[in-house]
């Protein structure tokens, strides 16, 4: 798989059925390994292990239900009483972070009303924060640690 811009972690990948599997710590079990899973596993790695956000506060693939249509959130972190307060998204390497990309999590913060969304394809990371006041968002120039949220 193609090296990231994020941290290295312990990464435990294994051989189930002739296919390639890596470990989702927070789910607990080994799923198929994919472009975007692989960012996926880093990110959330970085954001417990670098930036301190309570592992029992993150969730992968979080299935939503807009308008009878079902959706998948990639990551939502919750604070302490389960409130969705972030979305991440993210995008295998080769997948350039569009207008498109944060138009789907636009639609995922419909349902959700977050104070953060997080895109990244694991070479570019975009965060911002939501101002729903003045009905606008601001980019921030890093991904903030759990304190700071």
């Amino acid at each position: 798989m193609q090296e990231l811009n994020l941290p290295r972690y312990e990464i435990r990948v294994e051989r189930h059925d002739g296919k390639l599997t890596i470990f989702d710590f927070l789910r607990r079990r080994h799923v198929a390994l994919t472009p975007e899973e692989w960012v996926r596993q880093h990110f959330v790695h970085y954001l417990v292990e670098h930036k301190g956000y309570p592992k029992g506060l993150l969730a992968n693939e979080v299935e939503l239900s807009i308008g009878g249509k079902s959706l998948r959130c990639d990551s939502i972190l919750y604070d302490r009483d389960l409130h969705p307060r972030m979305i991440m998204e993210y995008k295998a390497p080769t997948v350039r972070i569009s207008p498109k990309v944060f138009q789907q999590i636009a639609t995922y913060n419909l349902l959700l009303h977050v104070d953060y969304l997080v895109v990244s394809n694991g070479l570019s990371h975009y965060c911002v924060k939501m101002d729903y006041d003045n009905q606008k968002y601001l980019f921030l120039d890093d991904i903030p640690s759990y304190e700071k949220i």
